[in-house]
């Protein structure tokens, strides 16, 4: 199960405003500062994915990692949009508390939170 609050809805409507909907992709990023973290990008449904329908929004995730990750949450926060789920992560470093691109990592929106 995917699901989607209500401050994540109001961000999607503000950036899909002017847009065209895509369907957006939750998946695991194995490369991020803080060690592997769920992520979004906009992407389309492939043969092996769930799919899921929220508030007019359509979220795909693949089915192995959605067997290992429900319930998956995708929440706001002020770095972002956030993703958390029952799947343990962890692990990276941040060496002197920079994440190098400027953003965030890990799910709690700070580095090596």
């Amino acid at each position: 199960m995917v699901s989607l609050t209500d401050t994540a809805r109001a961000e999607l409507d503000n950036y899909f405003a002017d847009k065209q909907k895509s369907p957006i992709r939750v998946y695991l990023n194995k490369g991020s500062c803080c060690g592997p973290s769920l992520t979004l990008a906009l992407d389309e449904a492939r043969e092996n994915d769930d799919v899921f329908d929220l508030n007019g929004y359509t979220f795909v995730v693949e089915k192995e990692l959605m067997a290992m990750a429900s319930p998956i949450t995708v929440d706001m926060t002020d770095y972002g949009f956030s993703v958390s789920s029952s799947l343990q992560l962890g692990g990276g470093s941040c060496g002197g508390g920079s994440c190098g691109s400027g953003g965030s990592c890990g799910s709690g929106g700070s580095c090596c939170s």
